[in-house]
């Protein structure tokens, strides 16, 4: 009769990569550890590998810079929320697909992050982001990007030529502002939860369009 060789659990190949994604996952979440303690600015990428006992050699083999780490879960946390953009029916109007793609997106949010680092950890992160000049300057760079990716996909949703018709580029920047104005509140606040901030986030996308109609003063007149 003839025999087959014993199935092992792991191929060779199959528990190298196992072993590089842990060690990303730790110089990771170790660096986020130090940005979330120690500040952006005061964390040496030496500290990092120090901690994870690894060589500088192999952080640069994960990590362009300190930068990619700091923005590395915001990559996908951005990542997850075109994917649902991208797959938003094409009846919704611009701001529809916006508005749901970002709802939808946040339905596994926690889910993701947890699969790299603890909630609670990127949470944190966001903050000082939102506190840091450096890395302020950077996430309002990074946003400018993703913006003009999501210009593109609006436009070609709508079969528009930027060239000759401003609204997908108006109504992204809108968008992004109402964006950005919630994650400001919400990080500045008391509940830095995802929930807390979903439900911000719905609220001033609610007000939205109101904001923009209607006189305020005469609606702030009538209501006193």
């Amino acid at each position: 009769m003839e025999q087959t060789a014993p199935s092992t659990p792991d191929a060779p190949g199959g528990l190298r990569e196992r072993k590089k994604q842990r060690t990303r996952e730790a110089l990771l979440r170790v660096a986020l550890e130090l940005f979330t303690t120690k500040g952006y600015e005061r964390t040496t990428v030496d500290e990092i590998t120090e901690a994870v006992q690894v060589s500088q050699r192999t952080f640069f083999r994960y990590f362009a810079n300190k930068e990619e780490v700091a923005f590395a879960v915001q990559d996908l946390v951005e990542s997850q929320y075109f994917t649902a953009l991208h797959a938003r029916p094409p009846e919704e109007s611009p701001f529809e697909a916006m508005r749901n793609a970002v709802l939808a997106s946040w339905d596994d949010i926690g889910l993701t992050i947890e699969d790299v680092v603890p909630l609670d950890l990127y949470l944190r992160t966001f903050q000082v982001i939102e506190s840091s000049p450096a890395l302020l300057a950077i996430h309002l760079r990074r946003s400018a990007e993703l913006e003009d990716k999501i210009v593109h996909l609006i436009a070609a949703r709508e079969g528009l030529d930027l060239d000759t018709d401003p609204r997908p580029r108006v109504a992204v920047a809108a968008f992004d502002g109402v964006m950005r104005a919630s994650g400001r509140v919400w990080g500045q606040g008391q509940d830095v939860s995802i929930a807390a901030m979903r439900e911000l986030t719905v609220t001033y996308l609610d007000h939205f369009g109101p904001a923009l109609a209607g006189n305020w003063r005469a609606t702030g007149a009538h209501g006193l």
